[in-house]
């Protein structure tokens, strides 16, 4: 049976927080974990806005590489008290997303967070107004760049859909006046930290492959 096993009461409550956040958004939203030396799981999870969303709590899980599902391991975390919980059964199929590397990514940059909110609330409220017939803003509006990071020989563009990611699972509340956003990238891809979590992107879209 699937276990996941936390130390301490305060690392399971955050990672329901970021599961529950993930839910809000999409209620069909699965959450991939994965195990990693020192004790640590990463959980990841595609938000809508085709943008990954990742926290990582103190923990093991095992198996080391799994996909639950997000209703029933956010039930799990809320009703089952005790150290260890099964997180629900596997369901790694419906993951169709790549990875990032774990290794070779450099500091872009630090930002304000206040000021990577600004934008966000300026972007929801151009959003709002550029609703496509999906009831969703279209995927030109979403890839529009509102930040161009440089740094370490490296030049990132921020699309407005990393800014929504950030906002829409919470890693931008409650931002004090000394909370930065932590910019890094590989060649690849790019992510930003916030305090509760990062989102990760890749930096160019990937090639089709001829048939």
């Amino acid at each position: 049976m699937p276990d996941l096993h936390f130390d301490d009461p305060s690392e399971r409550a955050d990672l329901g927080a970021f599961v529950a956040r993930a839910v809000r958004l999409d209620q069909q939203a699965v959450v991939r974990l994965r195990g990693r030396e020192g004790g640590l799981v990463d959980a990841w999870v595609a938000t809508p806005f085709d943008v990954l969303a990742t926290r990582t709590a103190r923990g093991v899980v095992d198996p080391s590489d799994m996909t639950v599902s997000g209703n029933e391991l956010l039930a799990a975390l809320a009703v089952v008290r005790g150290d260890h919980l099964d997180p629900g059964p596997s369901r790694d199929m419906l993951w169709r997303s790549a990875l990032p590397p774990t290794k070779h990514w450099q500091l872009v940059d630090m930002l304000p967070a206040a000021m990577v909110s600004e934008l966000a609330d300026k972007g929801l409220a151009v959003a709002k107004d550029n609703v496509g017939p999906q009831g969703t803003p279209p995927a030109s509006l979403l890839d529009q760049a509102v930040l161009t990071v440089t740094g370490d020989g490296l030049e990132i563009k921020v699309p407005l859909r990393c800014l929504f990611a950030l906002s829409g699972m919470g890693f931008l509340a409650d931002n004090g006046a000394d909370e930065v956003i932590r910019v890094t990238a590989t060649d690849s891809w790019m992510r930003l930290d916030a305090r509760y979590g990062a989102v990760v992107r890749r930096r160019h879209a990937l090639l089709p492959l001829l048939v």
